[in-house]
């Protein structure tokens, strides 16, 4: 027929529908069912080789199987029929797959009957190829592995639910398997539906003209001559009606999409650490038979974990991605040891996130990662640049601040700057997927939307279905072979991401350039969901930062009569248990009950690990007397004990005793730097400095009030909080109790109970001889719903910035809301410290384990002069129900302090003090500091022996006052050798570090981040 231009709709309708009910089913022209036997495991799952030796039972199509998160096991077999002799055939296995998206329901792996794995199945992928050419008679014998996960991410996707804990979860049979068949695959109606389903989708995004119509056209030709009821015997002349449109090449200014082979999957979220195990090897199978069966297609994965997972569980998948590595094909990416948050962990965990990463990959692949690949996390912060650049690498991927809510981000292909001044060479997608399938929407949303095309020629699109694994289908590798060259398309081909940054980096030789932190506008709950899960990760970190600092002294000081060999294999292990942890759907807690019932679990294994480390090293520290050793694990003195070294308690001097006074009002404490005074609702009414005089509470105003606000987002409980939480708002102001006492230590402190819904919260309110923090140890019996839990400090500051502490220095944030851009950061990061500072004056908080906290600034006009207040909250526990039910509920514990009087410097050994406290342990002698800093803004972040076991001593050191520093690093130890090395402790061009005699000068700019190698004589 000849399309006439009112015809559009009707050609597009018949196509959509022909390809969707004729020619998809039409694919297998001919199927013969398999005998199916089974078994259903009692409890977790087992390895491969036991599952193949399993009693098997007779299994019908359609019987219920797999309770939430059980494994069955079933094994096919089948004879070929003699009649599909010369015809492709395949098996195809429907567990029962009810949702269209892959990793988010059933799933399973299948097995040969020797027990080698092909290939994974699931909604989206539920065929394995047998045969290209049968003989006919084949016998075929298949085992698929059945996991029944359960469907969390449902229809109505925010509903509390128990199936996210195989403790509470349903023992009702999740699904039915539909079909488990041979059949024979009709390569050219294959082919047919691809071709349909390209043009059907380029034609939709291109606007009225001649290569629209003729595509129409050729549509309708095609259809004309398939016919419906024989489609497999004239699909090959439908095809030849579409041949010419098809190929019709690109425009010679074409965009250019490097594709790359991807499917995200996320170490844990709607599933456990266990399942995810299962998934990557399933995901890995599917793309080791791909490019098998391929000559260009490449497919990309990151997280070393990952890979490690494959390596120890299912060492055949892992021998084929071995082998498929070293040709070119499957691309270990990121160089990190899982796509981990960026925002949360500290400095040296994220160099570990790069160093183990890396070792890994080169230690298995032979090869390095030349970029940092993290599509999907939280938010990006401002040091990152830094530490990427630091680490060796080149270039960094992500496309999740495409999700904003509210500002469109203005570049694609950019350099992004940090807080030290380093840049990096970034590309965000602007397909705006990490999840692509190539479809004419997206192909054509990456050309219509790249904001570089002035210069640049391209973009990336990472190819797969992801989150909860599968990969890429034949599918997207058909779509991508016919949108290599075709008229009105961008140009798609398979390229290592590498080739792509090289490209652009040419194209590009004056990018623009973004400054500062990459703040997702979504999400930003995620800085204070399961508390636990936080504060586990916070005392991990510094206990093991603790753990290398004594086991690096003990080492090098180890003598014949004691002995210590630093213990490299454990604290490896611990880091990686950390660094995986810290994975971006674990540490913002935004998983599964399962996940962080786990991880509570795997801290405390962490801590008991840690914890023996330490014991180990100070025990060859100090010796085996009976007198009391105060150790000092901070980078400043404490009342006499040098930093990173011990004293014995008999030799300090003893601090005079904070004062406590009763009044009509409520009680004073007082030392010689502050004065603090606590109404009768245990508020802070006033806290004063007594060197300037200034009080940092505002007039008229109480510190420390706890409020309570409901918390209901619009979506992503867990996830989200929406600004118009802050629309009401509780002060928790009824006390059950409050009293006030001297501790031993010569403390003064003020205990306060209060109770409030089904809660109720104790806290110790307490102020140290000689120190400017006023601290609050607070335990809470959290049991609310939907709510979100502050504490807020009224600052009498006139603030225009707060300096929140970061990865090896702070970020500046203003206080104002002038722009949408400034508007949007309502809940904003923090590590152990935030400041609020006027010129002469400041005041911090501090903290033991809170990320987020917020900044209001508001102004009161009495005539006179205007009194400007900035507060500070910080964001304590929140109690959303999904994907966790229970987030936050029982007994929660916090630390926190405010600082008056307060610079950066000041606030930034506070919170260091707070997270590194002293410890007391039996010896008969103190020790002095193996490595010692000086010069105004210098801090030790790390002390540890070298990665490679060569006995050398690493030190790292950052300026940390955001301005130019001079000082020195001073090793007690006998030292022939330094040199400056990169973050994972490679040696740099220019490495050579004067020595006089154990000192190495230092001139860092700011927020720079050092690390020296020194070689022990």
């Amino acid at each position: 027929m000849v399309l006439m231009h009112d015809d559009v709709s009707l050609t597009t309708e018949r196509a959509r529908r022909v390809l969707t009910e004729r020619v998809w089913p039409a694919i297998h022209s001919e199927s013969a069912p398999l005998e199916v036997s089974w078994h259903e495991l009692p409890g977790e799952p087992i390895a491969p080789s036991e599952g193949l030796a399993l009693d098997y039972t007779p299994y019908e199509v359609g019987t219920p199987w797999g309770a939430a998160w059980a494994t069955t096991w079933f094994r096919l077999r089948g004879t070929v029929p003699a009649q599909w002799a010369g015809r492709e055939v395949e098996a195809v296995i429907d567990l029962g797959f009810d949702k269209d998206r892959p990793g988010f329901q059933c799933e399973g792996l299948v097995y040969r009957g020797d027990g080698s794995p092909v290939k994974s199945v699931n909604p989206r992928n539920q065929v394995v190829p047998l045969t290209q050419s049968a003989s006919g008679g084949e016998e075929i014998e298949l085992y698929v592995e059945g996991a029944a996960n359960p469907v969390i991410l449902d229809a109505h996707p925010f509903l509390p639910t128990e199936q996210g804990d195989i403790q509470t979860s349903s023992a009702r049979k999740l699904y039915e398997t539909r079909r488990l068949d041979l059949a024979v695959l009709e390569r050219e109606v294959h082919d047919l539906a691809l071709d349909v389903q390209v043009l059907l989708e380029l034609q939709a995004e291109l606007p009225a003209g001649p290569r629209r119509m003729r595509i129409l056209q050729a549509l309708d030709d095609a259809l004309d001559v398939l016919d419906l009821q024989r489609i497999p015997e004239t699909a090959a002349d439908a095809r030849a009606q579409l041949a010419d449109v098809l190929a019709s090449p690109a425009e010679p200014s074409a965009h250019v999409i490097s594709a790359v082979g991807h499917a995200h999957i996320d170490s844990a979220w709607l599933w456990p650490l266990r399942e995810t195990i299962r998934k990557v090897a399933r995901t890995t199978a599917s793309m080791a038979e791909l490019i098998e069966g391929t000559e260009d297609f490449v497919y990309g994965m990151s997280s070393a974990q990952q890979y490690a997972w494959v390596k120890e569980h299912r060492p055949e998948v892992y021998a084929r991605i071995k082998e498929a590595v070293a040709a070119g094909r499957f691309l270990p990416l990121g160089g990190m040891w899982v796509e981990s948050d960026t925002v949360m962990p500290a400095g040296e965990a994220l160099v570990r996130q790069f160093s183990q990463g890396q070792r890994f990959f080169e230690r298995e692949f032979g090869i390095r990662s030349h970029g940092v690949w993290l599509p999907d996390s939280f938010g990006y912060s401002p040091s990152l640049p830094q530490l990427i650049r630091r680490s060796g690498f080149d270039w960094f991927f992500t496309q999740k601040i495409s999700w904003n809510q509210v500002n469109v981000f203005p570049h694609h292909t950019f350099e992004w700057e940090g807080i030290d001044g380093s840049r990096v060479f970034t590309h965000f997608p602007p397909m705006d997927t990490y999840n692509s399938e190539l479809s004419g929407e997206e192909v054509a949303l990456a050309s219509r939307q790249f904001r570089e095309s002035r210069h640049a020629t391209g973009s990336i699109a990472p190819v797969g279905h992801g989150d909860g694994g599968g990969g890429t289908t034949r599918e997207m590798v058909g779509r991508a072979k016919r949108l290599a060259d075709l008229e009105g398309s961008a140009q798609v081909r398979w390229e290592h991401p590498d080739e792509f940054f090289a490209r652009a980096r040419r194209e590009l030789e004056t990018p623009p350039v973004w400054v500062g932190e990459l703040y997702l506008e979504l999400h930003r709950a995620t800085l204070t969901s399961q508390h636990k899960t936080k504060q586990g990760n916070r005392r991990s970190e510094h206990l093991l930062i603790e753990a290398e600092v004594w086991a690096a002294t003990a080492a090098a000081r180890s003598t014949a009569d004691r002995p210590f060999a630093y213990p490299y294999d454990e604290l490896d292990e611990l880091w990686q248990r950390v660094l995986l942890h810290q994975f971006h759907d674990i540490l913002p807690g935004t998983s599964i009950a399962w996940v962080h019932r786990e991880a509570a679990a795997a801290y405390e294994e962490i801590r008991s690990g840690a914890e023996a480390v330490i014991d180990r090293a100070l025990g060859a520290l100090v010796g085996t007397g009976d007198s009391s050793v105060v150790v000092n694990p901070a980078t400043a003195a404490r009342a006499g004990v040098p930093p990173l070294g011990a004293a014995v308690a008999g030799d300090l001097p003893t601090a005079e005793r904070t004062g406590l006074h009763e009044t009509d009002t409520g009680y004073v404490l007082e030392n010689d730097l502050v004065t603090v005074t606590l109404s009768r609702e245990g508020h802070v009414t006033s806290a004063v400095d007594k060197a300037s005089g200034r009080d940092a509470v505002a007039p008229g105003r109480e510190a420390g009030v706890l409020q309570l606000h409901q918390d209901f987002p619009n979506k992503w409980d867990a996830w989200d909080v929406d600004r118009f939480y802050q629309n009401s708002v509780t002060d928790l102001r009824d006390v059950t109790s409050i009293s006030a006492a001297e501790q031993d230590d010569g403390a003064a402190a003020v205990t306060v109970e209060r109770t409030f819904g089904g809660s109720s919260v104790r806290q110790v309110i307490s102020l140290e001889p000689g120190s400017r923090t006023l601290r609050f140890a607070q335990t809470t019996d959290w049991h609310e719903t939907e709510k979100f839990l502050k504490v807020a400090f009224p600052l009498d500051v006139r603030a225009e910035h707060t300096a929140a502490e970061t990865q090896f220095g702070y970020h500046k944030r203003v206080t104002h809301t002038n722009t949408s851009w400034e508007a949007a950061k309502f809940e904003t990061s923090m590590h152990r410290f935030v400041l609020a500072e006027e010129p002469g004056f400041g005041a911090a908080l501090v903290n033991d384990s809170v990320y987020g906290y917020d900044v209001t600034r508001t102004v009161g006009d009495d005539g006179a002069a205007p009194q400007v207040t900035t507060t500070l909250r910080l964001s304590l526990l929140r109690a959303p129900r999904f994907p966790d039910p229970e987030t936050d509920q029982g007994a929660q514990t916090h630390v926190y302090g405010l600082v008056v009087g307060a610079d950066v410097a000041e606030a930034t050994e506070a919170g260091i003090a707070m997270n590194l406290p002293e410890r007391t342990v039996r010896g008969d002698h103190g020790f002095d500091p193996l490595v010692t800093a000086s010069g105004e803004g210098v801090v030790v972040s790390g002390v540890k022996l070298a990665d490679d076991r060569s006995g050398d001593l690493v030190v790292r050191v950052y300026e940390g006052l955001g301005r130019r520093a001079k000082g020195s690093v001073t090793v007690d130890a006998p030292v022939s050798r330094a040199r400056t090395v990169n973050l994972i402790e490679d040696d740099l061009q220019q490495d050579a570090v004067e020595l006089d005699g154990g000192t190495a000068a230092l001139a860092l700019s700011p927020f720079e981040v050092r690390t020296l190698r020194f070689t022990l004589a």
